[in-house]
């Protein structure tokens, strides 16, 4: 059975990603935290490594001027935008609502008729990422897909 390098490189890059949040969450708040390997947000971003990984890698092994980079490229264009926008305002959404959520259970307690019922899970809060983070998981991720062509092409 013949594997797809591409699938394995961009799935390689977003592992590696992810693994790297437990050091930088670490380097953040001085705390380990292994269960940053399954977060959204954080630095870098997973999204942006594996669709740079996939686009660099797709690049590199058929041309800047095919399709298949084009469809890469572009993919990973509004994966990226997506992820550092919608997702990110998404997150400071969901703060606002959790901020609101705590403020109203406090007056809900000087005001027992009000019938507030506070939610009983917060929203999760980091959905998105900042531009830096974006811009990071990118890097990791034409590094990482350059890499994976290099590799191929030694074989």
């Amino acid at each position: 059975m013949k594997i797809n390098k591409g699938i394995i490189t961009a799935l390689s890059a977003i592992g590696i990603a992810q693994g790297l949040k437990v050091f930088t969450y670490k380097k953040l708040t001085g705390k380990w935290d292994l269960r940053q390997v399954m977060t959204t947000g954080g630095m870098p971003s997973s999204h942006s490594a594996g669709v740079a990984a996939l686009s660099s890698y797709v690049a590199a092994k058929h041309g800047t001027t095919s399709v298949e980079t084009a469809i890469a490229v572009i993919f990973g264009v509004i994966v990226m935008y997506d992820a550092q926008g919608i997702r990110r305002h998404t997150g400071e959404i969901a703060k606002l609502i959790n901020d609101i959520d705590g403020e109203m259970a406090v007056i809900s307690e000087h005001l027992p008729g009000l019938g507030y019922v506070k939610q009983k899970e917060e929203l999760n809060e980091l959905l998105g990422h900042q531009p830096k983070e974006v811009a990071w998981g990118a890097i990791l991720g034409l590094c990482i897909g350059l890499l994976s062509a290099k590799m191929e092409d030694s074989n």
